[in-house]
């Protein structure tokens, strides 16, 4: 469930999600986060008291618009194959305009070891969302026999989310959104190939 926020926290949490993406959780500070929306971090601190409680409302609402996302893939398009299209050209997409082009989830999952217990639990439940999302798609698409699997959907799942994430790290690293859909395009050609 999305948490309900104020405007005001929801115009907090949207400036933190947005440097998550770009940094992690240690790359900003309330300091950065007053400076963006121009509030005074004394107010900051009123709605979340510490930054993991900030973080953790960040991955709660992230969560729940992904898990909300992969809810309307499921009502809206029947096709597995297309699904995962849909998916996976979200996140081209996002690459190519800029708008965001990583996933926070995979970004704090980088710094498990480092983050505080409350957040890392939150990461977590994400790529078990996402994972079992995507194992039902696959074992959907191998049975309608649109997809053909090498391993278990369960394995499957988690080399197609090691493939999203690690190719936005390369798009990323080399500056070039193209890389994405050059990583992802034969990944899902495996997929659609029997042999």
């Amino acid at each position: 469930m999305e948490p309900d926020l104020s405007p005001r926290a929801a115009e907090i949490t949207s400036s933190a999600r947005l440097l998550l993406a770009a940094g992690g959780y240690n790359s900003f500070s309330y300091a950065d986060i007053s400076a963006d929306v121009g509030i005074s971090k004394a107010s900051i601190h009123h709605h979340f008291p510490s930054k993991a409680d900030l973080v953790r409302t960040v991955v709660l609402e992230y969560r729940a618009q992904a898990r909300e996302g992969m809810a309307a893939l499921d009502t809206q398009i029947a096709d597995p194959l297309k699904q995962l299209q849909a998916y996976t050209g979200f996140w081209s997409q996002c690459i190519r305009d800029g708008r965001t082009s990583f996933c926070i989830g995979a970004m704090l999952a980088a710094e498990l070891p480092a983050i505080p217990a409350e957040v890392a639990d939150v990461v977590r439940g994400h790529f078990e969302d996402l994972c079992a999302w995507l194992t039902r798609v696959l074992s959907r698409g191998a049975a309608q026999g649109r997809l053909f699997l090498r391993a278990d959907a369960h394995a499957e799942a988690l080399a197609l989310m090691a493939t999203v994430h690690g190719a936005m790290l390369a798009a990323r690293a080399y500056a070039d959104a193209a890389i994405f859909d050059a990583i992802i395009q034969p990944h899902i050609d495996r997929l659609t190939s029997p042999n």
